[in-house]
């Protein structure tokens, strides 16, 4: 399909078709995101994931006769089971959809539709899946790509390296003994359950429940951490515990950042009806206090026994057989750095920058708050948009319906944005950049970030950070803003590919892309 231009958006495609009918499409607005059936999108470089409660379609815009791929995860309708979250997962040569579920369950399925990987993460909705990575540069000592798996007051990390490999293995054996019937059965059934991934997993609940959150990046190690030694013993005399913290105190301070430097630490920023934004160090280490170690210790006890000895006294009958659930990860450490609480202020939405350095986060009270991670400042606010900017170019022979418009989106601010970091080319108008023989870099874009406001039917990109907003784009109000997934260990040597913001007209179908050239 020929690619169209309209000045700061290309058309690549459409990807109308009678499957969409399921979600919702024939209806205005139908992918809006304020509709009344959640709709969730995940964006690829060629292919379209579109899911609702129990269902998600996989079709590509950039061929019409690509065929479309329908999966539907068997949920337990028990207990209402839904479909909460998407992403692609895309590697080199291996490309899946990730999705989780009301139960916190993460299922991984081929294009083909075949379950791949089935893993409890955590009881509760998994409410974002992030995929993200940074790579080893001037900035960045260490690279680190990873999968994090949002619910509410809980962060769970997937390593991409862990991945990579249980999906390199499952393809292996797929290819290796596809004509064996009954294999192919048993791993459709029950995918890679038995082999789980390792994780790890916080609790940063600690200022009420998140709404959304995100790992921004490694983090240095504490300084003058008191490091505990907890010795628990079961059944045995109690241990006199003042020597050890005698030893603690007296440890020599060298040795203890050798110690330190052993293991990462992570940050992470949270944001929720509690508080607006919180930041949390998470640690590997998953050392508990005496409390959690007797809990975890004396209370399993304690209840078998106490079973055991009903059944003895009842005899209660024999319980059918059941497959046993999953045995959850216990928490690491997840220490508090910062707070910001204003109420009746309420965090919505959260967007990392490529870098993980600022983030994006989208309020209750129609606001944009530009946060850097590494500082923990606030360093931008957006709070009521172009409208007066609108207001001074209006001409006082216009009809009053157009000022009363303008009015009307001036009090709704910014409420229901949608944020997403791009590279543009603004402003490069020397002879090297306008030179057809040139390959912009990597050096030559500057990073912008772009603003949905669906209630006035605008799309506003601003230069980061504290730059002028350099575009500007009417929008249908059925119209959603999607960005294509990170894409894990893209070569360092390959020709550099901008980050791109893409629209996605519901009504018509038709998908474009902002125009990251800009004089």
């Amino acid at each position: 399909m020929s690619k169209r231009s309209h000045h700061h958006l290309t058309e690549l495609g459409c990807i109308a078709c009678e499957d969409l009918t399921e979600f919702g499409a024939g209806k205005e607005g139908w992918l809006a995101p304020d509709a009344g059936t959640t709709v969730l999108c995940a964006l690829d470089a060629h292919s379209l994931a579109i899911a609702n409660r129990s269902l998600v379609l996989i079709l590509g815009w950039s061929d019409s006769d690509e065929p479309r791929v329908k999966i539907r995860p068997e949920l337990s309708p028990i207990e209402a089971e839904r479909i909460t979250a998407i992403e692609w997962l895309v590697f080199d040569d291996i490309k899946v959809i990730a999705i989780g579920t009301s139960r916190g369950f993460l299922l991984m399925y081929s294009l083909r539709g075949d379950l791949i990987h089935r893993q409890m993460v955590y009881h509760g909705q998994i409410i974002k899946l992030r995929v993200r990575g940074t790579k080893k540069d001037l900035m960045q000592d260490i690279s680190s790509e990873d999968v994090c798996v949002v619910m509410p007051g809980v962060i769970a990390r997937f390593d991409g390296s862990d991945i990579r490999s249980m999906l390199q293995r499952w393809f292996q054996e797929t290819h290796s003994r596809f004509w064996d019937e009954k294999s192919n059965k048993d791993l459709e059934d029950d995918g890679n359950s038995d082999n789980r991934l390792p994780y790890q997993i916080w609790n940063v609940n600690k200022y009420g429940s998140c709404v959304d959150a995100a790992i921004t990046g490694i983090m240095p190690p504490p300084l003058m951490e008191l490091q505990y030694i907890v010795i628990y013993a079961f059944g045995s005399s109690l241990i006199n515990y003042g020597s050890f913290l005698k030893l603690c105190c007296y440890m020599n301070s060298a040795a203890f950042i050798v110690g330190q430097s052993s293991q990462r630490y992570y940050c992470a920023v949270t944001i929720g009806d509690d508080a607006v934004i919180s930041a949390f160090r998470l640690s590997e280490d998953r050392k508990r206090s005496l409390v959690g170690v007797i809990l975890s210790k004396v209370m399993p006890v304690t209840f078998s026994t106490i079973a055991s000895f009903s059944k003895m006294i009842w005899r209660s009958e024999p319980t059918p057989t059941s497959k046993p659930e999953e045995k959850l990860q216990s928490f690491a450490r997840a220490s508090s750095l910062t707070c910001l609480k204003d109420y009746p202020r309420k965090g919505e939405k959260l967007t990392l920058s490529p870098s993980g350095t600022l983030a994006a986060i989208t309020d209750s009270l129609g606001r944009i708050l530009l946060l850097d991670t590494q500082a923990l400042v606030v360093v931008r606010i957006w709070k009521v948009s172009s409208a007066f900017i609108i207001l001074n170019s209006w001409e006082p022979t216009a009809p009053f319906s157009g000022l009363s418009s303008i009015f009307h989106a001036l009090f709704q601010g910014y409420r229901d944005a949608n944020c997403f970091f791009m590279e543009m080319l603004v402003n490069r108008d020397d002879k090297r950049a306008s030179s057809s023989y040139h390959v912009p870099g990597k050096s030559d874009y500057c990073l912008c970030l772009a603003i949905h406001a669906p209630r006035k039917g605008i799309i506003e990109v601003w230069q980061m950070r504290t730059g002028p907003r350099v575009l500007a784009i009417q929008c249908a109000k059925g119209c959603r803003l999607l960005q294509p997934t990170y894409r894990f260990g893209s070569l360092s040597d390959s020709p550099y590919v901008p980050l791109e913001v893409f629209l996605l007209n519901g009504d018509s179908g038709q998908l474009s892309v902002l125009n990251r050239f800009l004089n």
